[in-house]
């Protein structure tokens, strides 16, 4: 991968850059981002980049380079400013692109088949590179999901760590380098303190380069050894061009999806192929359920949405936040005014009807109550909470937050 293919992130892109031309590369580079920020592919572009024999010398052919932005550069001969991004041609870029570089090697979360296995990342080479190459914005659900983990856990071993310290012992093959790129060390837990030792005292030109969404999950002896790279989130503008020129949505709908999707580009591509639709439909079914019909009403709605996967279920109800964020928006900002000329926005139209209509029915404090308990609701089902238990309590709870106006509740 190139950095031309990755979403956005320039300023990112350029630091690297200068860091390998430079010659501050550090031996353990965290890569922090949120879900869909893109860090996965900037560390695959990274490494490609140093790899690449155009960019380290190796190559005889330096009359051209690539373009940081994704057009190709033709460098004048007298010119010896560095490229800006891997050629994408030579033998090493081809096989970076093709995740069969010898030098650069994965870590990342495994399952179990059997009982007694002890399974490393390599049993799953086939499909990681599969799901990559798919994915290359996937998230670790969609990964566990791809190798037939169903409600298994991954989790990165004590053979794996084993593993890795057997594989950074040997020399490297073509490139001056080697790598280690582990994501989601988040899933290391106490076991990664083996590898303390050669992270802090690698072989010669070892790299390390962690891929992270949430440092808090790391282990603080990892966390202290490594270089942070901050990856943010993308604009709202870098995920509509994405999702134009990648996906080929129409401008339209690409404008709706890049402000919901909050610089995540997973999101937003989950919510393309997803008929929000469909999702008015369910949520105008559930809240006449919890204001008008009744439990048994409730309970036939709590049965088709535990059916749905748990991704289209975190999905509908980020829809359902997105809504009452909006309103609570509109009630701000639309004081003094009046609620039709909101509807002129560059907003759907029809979340502002269910904004306006919403207001009538809940005050602020209610809103955000709501929304809170949405927000929890999502992080549960990230963890493989059951669908039944968590869509009933949070029916009761939205119930008793509009009925009677209660914002505390038992949590």
């Amino acid at each position: 991968m190139q950095f031309k293919d990755v979403i956005g992130q320039h300023e990112v892109k350029t630091h690297l850059t200068d860091m390998y031309q430079k010659n501050r590369l550090s031996h353990a580079l965290l890569f922090l981002g949120k879900e869909g920020s893109g860090a996965l592919s900037l560390a695959r572009a990274f490494t490609q980049y140093i790899c690449c024999e155009k960019v380290n010398g190796k190559s005889s052919d330096k009359n051209q380079s690539a373009s940081l932005f994704g057009q190709d550069m033709i460098t004048n001969p007298e010119d010896d400013s560095p490229p800006l991004d891997s050629c994408g041609i030579c033998p090493s870029c081809i096989r970076s692109a093709g995740l069969v570089n010898p030098d650069i090697h994965f870590s990342y979360p495994v399952i179990t088949k059997k009982s007694g296995e002890k399974p490393v990342s390599t049993d799953f080479v086939v499909q990681w590179r599969e799901f990559i190459k798919e994915h290359p914005y996937g998230n670790n659900y969609d990964w566990l999901q791809f190798i037939g983990a169903e409600n298994k856990q991954g989790n990165i071993s004590a053979e794996e760590c084993n593993s890795i310290i057997r594989t950074l012992s040997l020399k490297s093959f073509g490139s001056e380098y080697k790598f280690l790129i582990m994501w989601m060390p988040e899933m290391l837990g106490n076991i990664g303190n083996k590898l303390l030792k050669i992270i802090e005292e690698p072989p010669p030109n070892t790299i390390f380069i962690f891929v992270a969404e949430n440092e808090q999950f790391i282990l603080p002896t990892i966390l202290s050894r490594t270089q942070l790279i901050k990856i943010p989130r993308l604009t709202d503008e870098e995920v509509e061009e994405a999702l134009i020129s990648k996906e080929g949505s129409e401008k339209k709908i690409a404008e709706q999806i890049a402000i919901m999707s909050e610089g995540n580009y997973h999101e937003a591509i989950q919510q393309l192929h997803t008929n929000e639709d469909n999702w008015e439909i369910v949520l105008r079914d559930w809240l006449n359920t919890i204001i008008k019909t009744g439990p048994a009403e409730q309970i036939k709605w709590i049965e088709e949405i535990s059916k749905s996967g748990r991704e289209n279920q975190k999905q509908f109800l980020k829809y359902f936040n997105h809504l009452l964020e909006q309103a609570i928006r509109i009630r701000i900002l639309g004081s003094g005014a009046n609620d039709a000329a909101l509807l002129n926005n560059d907003r759907q139209d029809t979340i502002n009807d269910f904004a306006i209509r919403f207001n009538k029915l809940c005050d602020i404090a209610q809103q955000e109550a709501i929304i809170k308990e949405i927000d929890q609701s999502i992080f549960h089902i990230e963890r493989n909470a059951n669908a039944k238990i968590l869509f009933h309590a949070l029916t009761i709870k939205i119930y008793h937050i509009i009925s009677n106006k209660s914002v505390i509740l038992v949590t």
